[in-house]
Parts: structure tokens; sequence; C-alpha cells
């Protein structure tokens, strides 16, 4: 079992219960969890010296003031999707709600992307060894996977799939920077529910830290069956639920509530390894691990799954 990692994405907000402290002893990692919130100048992935609460992964978690700026708008559509699924499942946010977002995933992630390389990089050598030359990712945001595609073969392309537009340009800037030339990088804005691509058209899907937040784990799992040719592989890395009995798992029940409002829909109590197994893949590969830079995003559940 593998020893570290959340997404890509925590930024730093005014300080929320500033006067409450909480230590946790996560089973045997003698992790200390301090500050439920921290300082605008400290970092929510936890590179510095104190460990504290970080309320995310993927998405970044806002302070209460934020929320009472931002119209929340709610959905009146049935359970089928509307004409526009995005309309449906990623409510319309303002311009600069969305650029916040995009600002805050591609500025403070280092440490946790530090943490997590090698897994990824154990991960992503599938896509090498398995010559996938067409590649969907989802919530791609501002695209820090992206420079583990540079060994792909010459005629590898990759789709990015995000609810936000405002990440396109710096998902673009990742692709440049990874060396995935402009023909063989595209950036769609969609949701993993509804994904603009054609059945069996995929050679790999990828999805790091996606599944906290879409508003279905299951309608999303089979869109990634569906657009994954007969065994073409799906590469996760998700944040999970703790184990029932633990400390951690109490609070982030307490707190979860909370994480949807303020972090867009993420939730801390999803069983997002579980659902991954029992969405009918012929066969699947799925490990777990804490990592020092998640705090309360512990633990991760990340692995491969086969069509």
């Amino acid at each position: 079992m593998f020893v570290g990692i959340s997404s890509p994405t925590q930024i730093t907000s005014t300080p929320f219960f500033s006067n409450i402290k909480i230590k946790l002893n996560l089973n045997n990692s003698h992790q200390s969890i301090q500050n439920l919130a921290k300082s605008p100048s400290s970092s929510c992935t936890g590179g510095g010296s104190n460990n504290n609460i970080c309320l995310c992964g993927r998405r970044p978690f806002l302070a209460t003031i934020s929320t009472a700026l931002i119209p929340l708008h709610q959905s009146n559509a049935s359970d089928s999707f509307s004409d526009d699924p995005i309309v449906w499942v990623h409510p319309p946010r303002p311009d600069w709600y969305e650029e916040f977002y995009a600002v805050a995933m591609d500025a403070s992630m280092k440490s946790y992307e530090d943490e997590i390389a090698g897994y990824k990089s154990e991960l992503f050598a599938n896509l090498t060894t398995g010559k996938a030359a067409k590649i969907l990712e989802i919530g791609i945001g501002t695209g820090p996977n992206l420079k583990y595609y540079s060994n792909l073969a010459s005629g590898a392309s990759v789709v990015g799939v995000d609810p936000n537009r405002k990440m396109e340009k710096y998902a673009q800037a990742a692709a440049q920077a990874s060396g995935l030339p402009p023909t063989k990088f595209q950036f769609i804005h969609a949701v993993a529910e509804a994904l603009p691509v054609s059945d069996a058209s995929m050679d790999a899907v990828v999805g790091t830290l996606v599944l906290c937040s879409v508003k279905d784990v299951n309608k999303t799992l089979q869109e990634v069956k569906r657009v994954l040719k007969p065994g073409g592989i799906y590469i996760f890395v998700e944040h999970v639920a703790a184990e029932d009995g633990t400390f951690l798992k109490v609070i982030q029940r307490a707190l979860d509530p909370l994480q949807q409002v303020v972090a867009d829909g993420c939730h801390l109590t999803r069983e997002t390894g579980d659902s991954i197994s029992a969405a009918g893949f012929s066969s699947t590969d799925i490990k777990k691990v804490f990592l020092s830079s998640a705090s309360l995003i512990n633990p991760h559940a990340y692995g491969i799954a086969y069509k």
C-alpha cells in the first residue's frame, strides 16, 4: 500500500471557525490536523509544518462569505436531462466565480501534485504500454495531468472535458508546456454525466478527483463505459469516505453538508471506490492510500478499471 495524496485544488479563505482547533489521530498515521480553517496566508495543501484541515480536493473550499455573494441556481429539471445537460448538472455561475475557481486550482495544488506524482506516473504509464491513441479526461480542470501524456505516441490525441469553461486557457497552457501539439488537444465545455463523445471511441478515460463533485456518480461511470472501446481502460484517483467508526468519518459526516455548499458540490462521504467496483467493468484494480497533503479528504482510492 502506498502512503501519501486531494485535486487539483485547495485555496485559502477567510477564517472559518477561527477559534476552533482540532487534533486528529488518523488511525496509525499520527498526523495532526489543526485549524478547522486557515488564515488567508496559509496553504490548504499542507505543504508547511502544520497539517491543516482542507475541505476539498478537486474543488476549492470557499469561505461562507463567498457563498453569500454567489447566486446558487436551483435546477427545475426532472430525473432526465434537459436539452442542455450542463444547465441541469452544473447550473451557470457568474464569470468571476468560474474564473476564481480556475485561478485557485491553477495556483494552489503544488504540494499535492508533488506528493501524488509517483502514483500518477505509475498509473499513466499504462497509457504508454497500452498504446492509447485516443484519451478522454473528465474534469480536466487546469490540466495538471497533461504532463503525464508527454510520452504518448506522436499520433495520440487528448480530449479534456470540464463544466467550467474558464479552465480552458489554463488547460491549453498546460498542454503546450507538456509538449502536446495544439492539434492533439481539445477542450470541451461539458459535464461527465453527458459526454459529447461517440460510443466506443476512446482507448482510455482519465478522471482524478472528479467523482466527489459530479451530480450523479453512477451516470458518470456508465458514460465512461459507453465511450470506452472494448478493452479500454479507466484511470482514476478519487478521495473516498473514511472507515466507519473512525473519528475522521465523524468529522466528514458533520462537515459534508457544508462542504457541498461551499465547495461546488464536493462530497466528503461518498463511497466512490465501491461505486467503481459495482459499475460493471470487466475487472477493476483499486488501491487505497492516505496522503499527508490531503488532510480531511482521506483516504484515496486509485487504480484502473478495464472495459
